[in-house]
């Protein structure tokens, strides 16, 4: 017989266990399933450790330039490897523990540890001995690393994000197949340890979702730091080479092959909707094996939900938690919550790093709307200046019109935490000229936003200017 509950949901990552807690709160008997580590992706092998190396990386990188800030180290930076992956491991381990005991200590909440499927609209198996019914279904899988269809490559070891953060040691010559963010924190991260580092894009250039003019500020960045970069890479194949891994290309410049130690595939993700017996329920899938769910995130089937990036709608921790914010107002507080009523926003966390909200030029240009842009280079942010980090710039676009932003792009020290400035206006649907007149605290990066606001002028390309 199954054991029947108010709500099931499948998958700990970010949406999870806070449903669960608002669902068992409200009076509801919840059963959660997770079949791998609880917390999910961000938790274990995304956010919460990378952003960790990320942090060892940036002071290996500030102590090598101790000289610029008129210090003296004896002797080389030397990066231990052991103690980076045992400081990333302690702090994502807390933060599992934490999700682990948060969920295992909930009222009305019960935690199944293994695998998943439907049997039907309304019940789940878990492994082969459990089976848990409910009229409430929530899915919160996430998504998993994608590994390409690459001549060679069951020929070679290969990385993906997810075995990297096993990885103690220092890769001689790390080779990454993908330029977009992925790769290049990766590219960043180990070149500063002390790796020597390959990119290879498919593309004509890097990051081809950002504005042309962001994706050649970024390569200069990271070819400054002695990253190579190789674009328009072709007909990618890998083969081994003696001791080492040899990457095929067909590239418009230099050598056909890149030849390195390690190999990084950083080409995307892929959702864990594979196994879950989909069919069985009835859910409806995209090509690319995403649960279809409307604007307040419902499948076709009613009583079963999607949350998270394995419904296509984002791929970012921030994308997961306002799934579950729409799911539980929507359910709970009868409050008509959107997927569509959501910006676009993330972060690429190089050094520096960019933040992004709204739309980029290209994507204005194309709404045909007449639209105004300011751009400043980061060299005239005195906050920047006095840190010795003066890489970048800052762009904002608004529309002519209703004077409301479109898109920023800030791309610089502090750009991820200045964004959210900017990010709280378009919200609030407000006219620029409400942060063009704030007055910010000096000196920080987030004060010449107003500033360059000042200095508005017709998008180039834009037919209404």
């Amino acid at each position: 017989m199954p054991t029947p509950f108010d709500a099931i949901i499948i998958g700990t990552g970010q949406a999870g266990p806070s449903l669960a807690d608002r669902l068992s709160r409200a009076g509801m008997k919840v059963a959660v399933v997770e079949r791998g580590l609880v917390g999910g992706t961000c938790v274990n092998t995304g956010c919460t450790p990378t952003k960790t190396m990320v942090a060892s990386a940036y002071a290996a990188h500030l102590a090598r330039r101790a000289a610029d800030f008129g210090l003296a180290l004896d002797g080389p930076v030397r990066v231990d490897m052991k103690r980076v992956k045992a400081r990333k491991d302690a702090i994502s381990g807390a933060s599992r523990r934490s999700v682990e005991q948060w969920l295992r200590t909930m009222p009305n909440c019960t935690l199944y540890q293994g695998s998943a499927r439907f049997r039907s609209p309304q019940e789940v198996s878990v492994g082969t001995a459990t089976l848990l019914t409910a009229p409430r279904i929530f899915l919160n899988v996430g998504t998993r690393p994608r590994v390409p269809a690459m001549p060679g490559l069951d020929q070679v070891d290969y990385l993906t994000n997810s075995s990297l953060m096993n990885v103690d040691f220092l890769p001689p010559h790390l080779l990454i197949v993908g330029g977009s963010y992925v790769g290049l924190e990766f590219g960043q991260m180990f070149r500063r340890f002390g790796s020597e580092v390959t990119i290879i894009e498919m593309g004509p250039r890097l990051l081809q979702r950002e504005d042309e003019d962001v994706s050649l500020a970024i390569q200069e960045i990271v070819e400054r730091e002695g990253i190579h970069v190789r674009l328009n890479a072709e007909c990618i194949s890998a083969a081994r080479q003696g001791s080492q891994i040899a990457v095929g290309l067909t590239c418009q410049t230099g050598v056909p092959s890149a030849i390195g130690t390690h190999l990084l595939l950083a080409v995307g993700r892929t959702p864990n909707t594979g196994d879950l017996g989909l069919d069985q329920a009835g859910v409806a899938q995209d090509k690319h094996g995403y649960i279809v769910v409307d604007d307040q995130l419902c499948t076709n089937v009613p009583g079963i939900w999607a949350l998270g990036d394995c419904n296509g709608k984002g791929a970012f921790t921030h994308t997961a938690y306002n799934d579950f914010e729409i799911i539980a107002a929507n359910l709970l507080d009868h409050e008509p919550r959107r997927v569509s009523d959501r910006i676009q926003a993330y972060a690429l966390y190089i050094d520096p790093p960019l933040g992004r909200a709204g739309l980029t030029d290209a994507q204005v240009r194309a709404t045909g709307k007449p639209a105004l842009m300011a751009k400043r280079p980061m060299t005239r942010v005195a906050r920047a200046v006095e840190k010795g980090e003066t890489q970048g710039f800052m762009k904002v676009v608004v529309d002519r019109d209703s004077k409301q932003i479109l898109g920023v792009a800030l791309l610089g020290t502090g750009g991820d935490e200045a964004v959210h400035g900017v990010l709280d206006v378009m919200y609030a649907k407000a006219p620029y000229t409400l942060l063009q007149r704030a007055m910010h605290i000096h000196p920080t990066v987030s004060e010449l936003i107003p500033t360059l606001l000042q200095d508005l002028k017709p998008l180039g390309g834009d037919p209404g200017a």
